[in-house]
């Protein structure tokens, strides 16, 4: 069989949609700082397009390659907290230093793959704490969809409904239903803003690198940690909770060497997708683990359009509602964090450890610059290593 007569008959209508909500959530809930962090380096407006494109292009092509490739839903983001970075810590560096910062962490991130290191590390992470760390990560999601009661009353309602029919009489078109329900009601309360889309191409600038130890310093490393720690680890951690077993070397070999090509135009981080990545991997998708790639499909296709059209796009996704984003995302996520918080606690003997790492991951900690994932993660190992000592020494 073909490859395309397998992707044919492999194409559902719950990993379409999944693939468009990934595509959704992603862009709308932190796009405005890929932007933002372009304006800070000086670049105009229709210059910072350049960023947004090679981001999209970037991890749009890898997404396609990799899922299709390994029949598992790879799938590629930028860093929220990469850019994040870059808005607050822009300390009078040029964009052509930024570059060099780009070019330096996306080096290391290769290297990490071509050395197998970080392969390691991700092998010696018990699945009891990968599902915590998952569940801790989406269950913020969950609970900021039912705040926003407050706020969208009518809205979230309408779509809390309709997600209880979905998964009562139709459980593979569930988020379709949802987001449709989504779109009507915010159209409906007047909350669609379409009076700002502009079309308008991607405008991709090339920018040469300079090498500045206070950039790298500043920017690189920082960017890398947290790329590494919040980003990669949970990526790879979702998948492994969903049952997969992805190549970690060559996929972060794969997203070190191209986000070193994307980085000349703005590519500061292309890594693993950590939170939509429980969409396309989870069970919404399909119940059927081998044909959830087809939202690896589905989604990197939609960002290889982005990045062709990255101004003309992200002025559309802005027309969208905050809270209906934040409810498609949370809705999306009930179930797969019910799902890993289960797994996480069904051991006896590492369930105390798992609801630490839940605990932390749930509480959003940042310290010394560093998310909750990678804190998470390391108490929950203290705590899995010291009860397995206890354990032994009785």
């Amino acid at each position: 069989m073909s490859l395309l007569s397998q992707i044919r008959k492999d194409m559902s209508v719950s990993a379409v949609v999944a693939g468009l909500i990934i595509v959704l959530v992603g862009f709308t809930s932190s796009a405005v700082l890929v932007y933002q962090a372009a304006r800070v380096f000086g670049l105009s407006a229709e210059d910072s397009s350049s960023w947004m494109g090679s981001h999209a292009i970037g991890l749009g092509f890898l997404t396609l390659i990799l899922s299709v490739r390994y029949r598992m839903p790879v799938l590629l983001a930028w860093s929220t907290a990469a850019a994040a970075i870059l808005v607050t810590g822009n300390n009078g560096f040029t964009v052509h230093e930024a570059t060099g910062a780009f070019l330096f962490s996306a080096f290391l991130i290769f290297l990490c793959g071509a050395t197998g290191l970080f392969a390691k590390i991700m092998n010696r992470i018990p699945i009891a704490m990968a599902s915590a760390l998952l569940a801790g990560v989406l269950v913020r999601f969950c609970l900021d969809t039912f705040a926003s009661v407050k706020t969208q009353p009518l809205l979230i309602g309408s779509m809390l409904i309709a997600y209880l029919v979905g998964r009562k009489w139709a459980p593979r078109l569930t988020m379709l239903l949802v987001l449709v329900t989504g779109v009507v009601a915010a159209g409906l309360s007047g909350l669609m803003h379409f009076e700002g889309v502009q079309i308008q191409a991607t405008r991709f600038y090339f920018v040469w690198p300079e090498f500045s130890l206070t950039a790298i310093l500043s920017l690189g490393l920082p960017i890398f940690v947290v790329t590494m720690a919040s980003q990669n680890l949970t990526g790879i951690s979702v998948m492994r909770a969903n049952g997969y077993e992805p190549p970690v070397s060559s996929l972060m070999a794969s997203s070190g060497f191209v986000n070193m090509l994307t980085s000349f135009y703005g590519g500061f981080t292309i890594n693993m997708a950590a939170i939509t990545a429980a969409i396309g991997n989870g069970p919404e998708a399909h119940e059927d683990p081998s044909r959830r790639y087809i939202t690896g499909v589905v989604s990197g296709l939609i960002y290889l359009a982005i990045g062709l059209m990255a101004g003309t796009v992200g002025s559309i996704f802005g027309a969208f509602p905050s809270e209906m984003v934040l409810a498609i995302a949370g809705f999306a996520f009930v179930s797969t964090t019910a799902t890993c918080l289960q797994n996480a606690l069904s051991n006896e003997q590492e369930k105390e450890a798992a609801f630490l790492t839940f605990l932390i991951a749930a509480s959003g900690l940042t310290l010394y610059g560093i998310g909750p994932a990678l804190w998470a993660l390391i108490v929950g190992s203290v705590a899995h290593v010291f009860f397995l000592w206890r354990r032994r020494a009785a």
